[in-house]
């Protein structure tokens, strides 16, 4: 392989655009010029259009985790009841984040690789009447899996008081995302992953119903205060110092998605989602979630002859080709393809002819060519 050539096939960071890395390079402006005020009003219109909403979009320095410690934060008072969805490690990670700021959380824990159903989650708030917010992952990065979100707020509106709170990190920007029309409270997402830029920023949105809720709490925070980030924001400005190259990114990022539109930015994801999962059925190869609740911007599999852990290594080392690992009691056990933000069907040819050689290399069994003409025929409708 070329030493400067990497191949980067996991589900954040992603590749960057080259227009993205361009803008990226501009001469630094001052945080509180008049340019930098232009620049976030500018952001604003296009960043509402990929989460559905007429609320205007929060940008935080810091990484997507960020913005799921802002929303536990600002959203819920200690000693107060939660529930929290765990349909994979992220799920897990937002119950972690309610335990440490002293929120009674409880769990709905779904097996890895399943979505969760709204059923599920109407028997437990009409059992736990007392819930004040209901977190979950709209794509769970570390299986596949997108859970029904739409079906669940409105469960949640229906049958308590409880806030609808979205992890939203790694599809915000390659799926369909209708915050309002949905009836979300607050969801968030992260620059690096189908929003096509490094790692750095995380976007939240509030809905008026939240911002009532989180005006009234009153915990002490300061840095994830997001009252102070709404009240800077009506001002085309931020409280603290923002990441300024990745807001030129950004300005470009909202660019090449207005110019694609966002109908067929989704289209892209839907159609590489299922160029990737009809290769594997070809090869005969395990996937972890099924058609119905499988995400468009990352695919999990799970091998049963051969190792995951050495399919990866040999894709790495002989094509400098990076694909994730499974991750607690799946580590070893699966591997994960992401195709998110900037990557297209070529992408997906590309990354399953790599797969097929190092399949072959850790000795299994398939003809070659197979899993990529399964892709192509999905690419042409056939």
């Amino acid at each position: 392989m070329l030493p400067d050539q990497q191949l980067l096939r996991i589900p954040g960071p992603t590749p960057i655009p080259p227009s993205v890395a361009r803008a990226m390079s501009r001469p630094m402006i001052g945080h509180r010029d008049p340019e930098t005020a232009e620049l976030l009003e500018k952001i604003k219109p296009g960043l509402q259009a990929v989460f559905g909403t007429t609320q205007d979009v929060l940008i935080l320095a810091g990484s997507g985790t960020a913005g799921l410690e802002a929303a536990v934060t600002n959203a819920v008072k200690p000693n107060e009841e939660a529930l929290v969805i765990v349909t994979g490690a992220f799920g897990d990670r937002f119950y972690k984040i309610c335990q440490a700021h002293d929120i009674k959380a409880h769990r709905i824990d779904v097996p890895w690789g399943e979505a969760v159903s709204p059923d599920q989650v109407k028997a437990h708030l009409n059992e736990h009447t007392d819930i004040k917010a209901v977190f979950m992952t709209y794509c769970e990065t570390s299986t596949g899996v997108l859970n029904p979100i739409a079906d669940i707020a409105k469960v949640v509106r229906e049958h308590s008081d409880a806030l609808t709170i979205v992890d939203g990190v790694s599809c915000v920007g390659g799926v369909e995302t209708k915050m309002d029309e949905w009836g979300i409270d607050l969801i968030i997402t992260g620059s690096q992953k189908a929003m096509m830029l490094p790692p750095g920023l995380t976007f939240l949105v509030a809905s008026e119903r939240a911002w009532k809720v989180m005006e009234a709490n009153d915990r002490p925070r300061f840095y994830f205060d997001l009252r102070t980030y709404r009240n800077k924001l009506a001002q085309n400005s931020t409280p603290y110092t923002p990441a300024l190259s990745l807001l030129f990114g950004l300005e470009q990022v909202l660019k090449l998605m207005k110019e694609e539109r966002m109908e067929q930015v989704f289209e892209r994801h839907r159609v590489m989602k299922e160029m990737t999962r009809e290769a594997f059925k070809a090869l005969n190869i395990p996937l972890l979630t099924t058609d119905k609740d499988a995400s468009p911007t990352v695919t999990a599999v799970k091998p049963v002859d051969f190792s995951a852990d050495d399919l990866r290594q040999v894709a790495k080392k002989e094509f400098g080709m990076s694909l994730a690992g499974g991750q607690q009691h799946l580590k070893g056990k699966i591997f994960r393809v992401g195709h998110m933000g900037y990557s297209s069907p070529a992408d997906v040819l590309q990354y399953l002819g790599v797969i097929e050689i190092a399949l072959r290399k850790v000795g299994k069994d398939i003809e070659l060519g197979k899993g990529v003409q399964a892709a192509q025929k999905v690419y042409l409708g056939q």
